[in-house]
């Protein structure tokens, strides 16, 4: 809502709550509609056809990500090119080089909540581009560390401007059953941004690769003109007309429902605009704005999601995942391994592309605990072996100095099944629709923050472990603890509705015997999905 509107809506409050009333008098007409909305997804298509509008919307929204993952992997190829070039830096500056890009992202996650919530999903992604461009233009033209640093602020503010509202969006277009599928996208083409850039960083200088990277800003933010904007934001706005045309065009091959007078498109906008006048509603008895959706973080539905959210992403980051990224080139020469760090970043790249084109499969088909589960106990053998045979050919006890890469290569693969992608996309899927947005960013923020820590401790880990084989049994640690911490805390959400998992909050915080059970005609449920099939029968 515009500061002009939410104005408004406050000083007459008392002539919107008899609007209100006037509006449901209205709705009884819409009634059948309206009940029919309870499960809308027996009403989905499940052909790829029906899936296409979804899928070309998930390819153009979050194809900014590319850049993002060629900006979080730049510093791997960036580093080692200054020590060839002797490029006036020193040894505590490097360090910062690396991981500054993560400081601003907190500021450009939590700006861009509001933004978001303000001009709409798909335009700020647009608005990305300008500190991108800006940010990539600077470094492309560095010649001392200071620009080289603020070009990595700004582009490292193109990430979290551009970054979360994709998610958001993804999430609020994707079927039910889809969205983890569709999320993925991002994190994949973070991946080949990755790819992109070790190859690249291979055969070019550093300047070459920075000035193509204006391209990777500018293409998404032309793209993204050709898809509509989120049906549940501009809902959310009093654009009906628009929602309708929007959702028409998301569902422009779903099958007419049998038995239904009314198209998928017409049920979605109808449960979409209830669902908005009872926001309204609460609006109007518990106020609005910043003071409302502060208010809201206090309730079960936000700070408990938030809470598990920062405990994952701690696990997380400090069980190497991003800390292996920003050294790439670093790792492998500190490991021992006479293979081209290039060439094994190159390779680790591609496992991590391949294992998010892998993901949408996983996502859709298995559920989310143990998936994390899993990717944490794989994680931690992977790099338990991989440090000993490091300590080992350090100690000179063995010749084997391939085997640390291959075991690492083993770590990427099993880090992508779960913990690395799966926290990200909750970061969206957690979280009620009034505080989505900024949730979403200060979410995101956190996990950035704790990746600035993970990062900027690289130096002080590779001392207080003496060495790579110390600090690899430290992530396999970590990799233990994350998956403990999913079995107690985190819960499930795989081909749950959004409201599925909000009302899960209300009850629980602990994953281990819950289930408030709640009655429906006489019988005792777990879920809406639960009630829903009971009252079908």
């Amino acid at each position: 809502m515009d500061p002009i509107s939410a104005s408004c809506f406050s000083l007459h409050a008392e002539e919107n709550a008899k609007a209100i009333i006037e509006e449901k008098k209205r709705d009884e007409k819409f009634h059948e509609i309206i009940v029919s909305c309870r499960s809308l997804s027996r009403y989905e298509g499940r052909t790829i056809k029906t899936l296409l509008p979804q899928i070309f919307a998930t390819v153009v929204s979050a194809s900014f990500h590319i850049v993002v993952g060629i900006a979080l992997a730049f510093s791997g190829i960036l580093l080692p090119q200054l020590d060839e070039e002797e490029f006036p830096i020193t040894p505590a500056q490097r360090p910062w080089i690396a991981s500054v890009i993560v400081l601003a992202v907190p500021i450009g996650a939590i700006t861009g909540g509001f933004v978001m919530d303000s001009i709409g999903r798909l335009n700020t992604v647009k608005l990305a581009a300008i500190p991108g461009v800006l940010g990539w233009t600077l470094i492309a033209m560095a010649t001392n560390f200071h620009m080289l640093v603020i070009g990595r602020l700004l582009t490292g503010l193109a990430s979290a401007l551009g970054t979360s509202p994709a998610i958001v969006y993804l999430t609020e277009i994707a079927r039910a059953d889809m969205r983890g599928s569709l999320i993925s996208f991002a994190p994949a083409y973070a991946s080949l941004g990755m790819v992109l850039t070790f190859l690249k960083g291979w055969f070019f200088n550093w300047r070459v690769v920075a000035w193509t990277c204006l391209g990777y800003t500018v293409m998404p933010c032309i793209l993204i003109m050709f898809i509509p904007e989120s049906p549940a934001w501009l809902v959310s706005k009093g654009r009906v007309e628009q929602a309708s045309k929007a959702l028409a065009w998301i569902n422009k091959y779903q099958p007419q429902p049998e038995n239904k007078p009314h198209t998928l498109a017409e049920m979605q906008l109808a449960q979409l605009q209830r669902e908005h006048q009872k926001k309204l509603e609460a609006s109007i008895l518990h106020g609005q704005g910043a003071i409302y959706k502060a208010k809201a973080f206090l309730k079960p539905t936000g700070y408990k999601p938030l809470l598990i959210l920062i405990g994952l992403f701690l696990c997380q980051q400090f069980s190497g995942i991003y800390i292996t990224l920003f050294h790439s080139v670093e790792f492998f020469q500190a490991v021992g391994s006479p293979v081209n760090p290039y060439l094994a970043s190159v390779l680790i790249s591609a496992v991590r592309l391949f294992m998010s084109i892998v993901d949408t499969y996983l996502l859709r088909t298995f559920r989310r605990r143990p998936l994390i589960m899993s990717s944490g106990l794989c994680m931690a053998a992977s790099m338990l072996l991989s440090g000993l045979f490091t300590l080992w050919i350090q100690n000179g006890t063995t010749d084997e100095k391939w085997v640390p890469v291959a075991l690492l290569l083993l770590y990427v693969i099993a880090c992508m099944i779960g913990l690395l992608p799966i926290p990200w996309t909750m970061t969206a899927e957690l979280f009620p629709i009034e505080i989505r947005g900024v949730a979403h960013s200060i979410a995101y923020s956190m996990a950035n923050i704790l990746m600035f820590a993970a990062v900027q401790s690289y130096e002080s880990l590779m001392d207080a472990f003496h060495g790579a084989s110390g600090v690899q049994f430290f992530f396999a640690v970590v990799s233990i603890v994350g998956m403990m911490y999913t079995f107690v805390f985190v819960p499930e959400t795989h081909g749950k509705k959004l409201t599925e998992i909000e009302d899960y909050f209300n009850h629980n915080l602990i994953y281990l015997g819950q289930g408030k059970k709640k009655k429906v005609e006489g019988k005792e449920v777990r879920s809406d999905r639960e009630a829903e099939k009971l009252m079908s029968v």
